[in-house]
């Protein structure tokens, strides 16, 4: 039988800022819930119990807790399409976008 899934040893840092994010209750509410997963499960409750207080899958609870562990932090906000890394790279650089408005321009007489 495969080992219980558990949150890896937080320390006190990491823990008030989980309370934080629990107990603000303001942004992303996917955050919220991820924070609160990783909290209950430091407290020691089984994966099955978590699921069942928040209202998901044990699967879905054991892929925060593997991201957590693997992550840290990083791994509680909740990101859009890409990566937010990648998010920035897509931006056209200064000379793709003159020659964006030249050929619109050429296309549109004034």
């Amino acid at each position: 039988m495969a080992e219980r899934v558990r949150v890896r040893e937080i320390d006190d840092d990491e823990g008030r800022r989980l309370l934080r994010i629990v107990r603000r209750g303001t942004g992303s509410v996917v955050t919220w819930r991820r924070a609160q997963v990783v909290l209950l499960s430091a407290q020691g409750m089984p994966v099955g119990k978590i699921a069942e207080v928040t209202f998901t899958s044990a699967d879905r609870v054991r892929d925060v807790l593997h991201n957590f562990n693997a992550d840290g932090f990083g791994a509680l906000p909740e990101v859009h399409g890409r990566a937010a890394q990648d998010v920035h790279a897509a931006r056209a650089t200064r000379d793709q976008e003159d020659r964006q408005v030249q050929a619109c321009a050429s296309r549109w007489p004034a």
